[in-house]
């Protein structure tokens, strides 16, 4: 389109030519304008995609809104008014995608002459006022190397970002009142344009203290975790030996929950992003963000009058930035605003309040000596409750708030019990029996006996159960939905108590195998209760099975039924369990497993089912004490939040296993 108007200009030149009244001067004169023609036809031409380009802006700025909005939203859900940054963290690709969204005031080239586009470059600094004030508390999730990496990084574009505003309002790019003024606009735009490069320098001031805030904070976590790590482990040596005293046989449901809570409240207080939340810095970054949002709202008002006044290359994106970045500084505010309020209801706590009277009162010489009592509204140990500065107690309503916040875990976590599981528990006897799924008169074809774990052969007997003919359905289904369900804490018992490298082998392979057998209902290719035609009984297919495990073991099967040979460890760990567990069965039947009945066999299998899961379940109340522990600080809450949430599930469990121990 460009070459056409240019090529139409030569025309207009060449019949000018033709007229002998023309001036030739002014012919030449015209000519010579000829490049600046061509120049403004390219200038226009590369211009075209920069509506997109503001697209791209605001997609990037609403990725921000709506980790921001996640972040408000789970700290409503989980009644954490100090909003801990979850969504909207610190690292690199949140640095990109915040550079991408200051996209606008980093451009130095490209004028911004309409009202729109002044108000979209100065709202984009505000928008990042409300973010940098929203990013705080996601400092302290960062380890040390972490941390100095990426405040290196918001440095850099802080600062670039500064310099890039402070050569615009040098240049005039920010703020074009003066050209405008001389070329005839009205008074109106005139004052719109008149407040720009002051509201520029504010907003420069501002982002340059919340840099200095953050490399404060920066600072001042590396100490705190390490004082907070302190208390922690003192903390956590007083619980110990405090489980010690406790008798083995008396550790029960009401035991485990106040150990968790305990551990709960450690994790809370002890929160690195909890202890940002409640400073100083948090409240000042919150007043910064608030007054940021403030001057967005006068500009956004003064823009009223001429919202389509948009005359940059970002033409009509540069309206939509604005409005979309305008909504983002006021959520963006909501969080740090709340901090500032909440950090004043934790700090405000009877003790913290009269000792500032005391002071008061010592100031004029007024001798205090009694001090008022405090009613003690929970149960909380204070050993439990970390805190940096010891003059210095959270308010009573503020642990009420946490210790009620570990109650509603546990009776939501109490909802969601394996009900299957539990009714699979209730016909057996305990696991007074559970070793006699693997006989040791059966020998090893191996010359390296595998691990014992409890995954591996709960699979392998379960495949045999949903094997055996002539069982009803229902119970089959049963059978396989209770498994289903115990799998998930079997697994979770083994992360825990046998994490070593060859026990990680056979765990995977008895969850690749679980996969097999509960989806797709077949066993290492084999589809189940269709293993051969000529199997008929229980009893038979328990030999089939045998056999079939025995020649993947020995290398008598096809290569095509073995595969491949990266798949040849788990055909071996699997085939191994499935020959010692048949072996086993059919030692304890001798020479009568063609008498014996398909009841009979699946109520043996299920039995040997039921003894492995309660021998692995008993394991609960331990599971859960490691869980609570975490080493690491930033990792310590989601740790203990995983451990009250598998005591709300498997309480009735651990009743049950209790009550099985004392009857035996």
């Amino acid at each position: 389109m460009g070459s056409v108007d240019l090529y139409e200009y030569f025309q207009l030149l060449q019949q000018l030519k033709l007229y002998s009244n023309v001036p030739k001067d002014l012919i030449y004169s015209l000519q010579s304008y000829t490049g600046l023609v061509y120049t403004s036809e390219l200038q226009n031409r590369f211009s075209e995609p920069m509506p997109w380009i503001g697209i791209y802006i605001t997609l990037a700025s609403l990725f921000c809104i709506l980790t921001m909005v996640a972040d408000l939203l789970h700290g409503l859900r989980n009644r954490k008014l100090w909003f801990p940054c979850k969504y909207f963290t610190l690292n690199a690709a949140s640095l990109s995608v915040i550079a991408v969204a200051m996209k606008l005031p980093m451009d130095l080239n490209n004028s911004m002459p309409g009202d729109v586009d002044q108000a979209a470059k100065l709202g984009s600094m505000g928008f990042m006022c409300s973010m940098l004030s929203n990013l705080l508390p996601a400092l302290a999730t960062l380890d040390s190397t972490e941390l100095v990496t990426n405040i290196i990084g918001l440095g850099v574009l802080l600062i670039t970002l500064v310099v890039n505003v402070c050569i615009q309002i040098k240049t005039g790019v920010v703020s074009n009142t003066n050209v405008q003024y001389w070329f005839g606009v009205d008074y109106y735009s005139y004052k719109v344009n008149s407040y720009t490069q002051p509201i520029a320098i504010l907003y420069v001031a501002m982002l340059l203290m919340l840099l200095i805030i953050h490399a404060s904070s920066a600072l001042a976590i590396v100490r705190s975790k390490q004082i907070l790590e302190m208390k922690y482990q003192a903390a956590h040596e007083t619980a110990l030996k405090a489980q010690e005293l406790q008798q083995p046989g008396e550790l029960i449901v009401d035991k485990i929950k106040q150990h968790v809570s305990n551990y709960w409240i450690m994790a809370a207080t002890g929160n690195p992003q909890f202890f940002i939340a409640c400073s100083t810095t948090s409240c000042a970054s919150g007043i910064i963000s608030a007054i940021s949002t403030l001057l967005h709202v006068i500009i956004i008002l003064f823009t009223v009058g001429s919202l389509w006044d948009f005359k940059s290359d970002y033409k009509w994106s540069a309206l939509v930035i604005l409005i979309t970045q305008f909504i983002g500084s006021v959520v963006g505010t909501m969080a740090p605003l709340s901090r500032c309020f909440a950090a004043l209801s934790f700090k405000l706590s009877i003790k913290w309040i009269w000792n500032n009277m005391k002071s008061v009162f010592n100031a004029f010489g007024i001798v205090v000596i009694k001090e008022p009592e405090q009613q003690q509204t929970n149960k909380i140990p204070r050993h439990c409750v970390l805190q940096l500065q010891e003059d210095t107690e959270l308010a009573e309503r503020t642990l009420e708030r946490i210790s009620n916040s570990f109650e509603r875990l546990i009776k939501k976590a109490e909802k969601q019990q394996p009900y299957n599981l539990m009714k699979l528990l209730e016909g057996s006897t305990g696991f007074r029996n559970a070793g006699k799924f693997d006989s040791r008169h059966v020998p090893s074809l191996l010359l390296e006996e595998p691990l014992s774990c409890w995954s591996l052969p709960l699979v392998t007997l379960t495949t045999l159960a949903i094997s055996l003919p002539n069982i009803q359905k229902a119970r089959i289904d049963s059978l396989l939905s209770g498994v289903s369900e115990g799998m998930v804490y079997v697994t979770t018992v083994e992360e825990n108590l046998t994490a070593t490298d060859d026990h990680v082998i056979i765990q995977k392979a008895a969850q690749t195998l679980w996969l097999e057998v509960e989806v797709y209902q077949k066993w290492l290719g084999n589809k189940l209760r269709k293993a051969d035609p000529q199997v008929n009984t229980g009893g038979q297919i328990i030999m089939w099975f045998r056999d079939t495990a025995k020649n993947m073991i020995t290398g008598q099967e096809s290569t095509d039924t073995r595969g491949q040979n990266e798949n040849s460890k788990f055909w071996s760990i699997s085939g191994t369990s499935m020959h010692r567990i048949t072996e086993t069965i059919l030692f304890s039947h001798h020479t009568r497993i063609d008498k014996v009945t398909d009841e009979e066999l699946f109520e043996q299998v299920s039995s040997m089912i039921t003894q492995i899961l309660f021998a692995c379940l008993a394991n609960l109340p331990q599971v859960i004490a490691v869980k609570c522990h975490s080493s690491t600080i930033e990792e310590r809450e989601a740790s203990v939040y995983a451990a009250a949430q598998l005591l709300g599930e498997t309480m009735q469990i651990i009743n049950t296993l209790q009550d099985r121990e004392l009857q035996a």
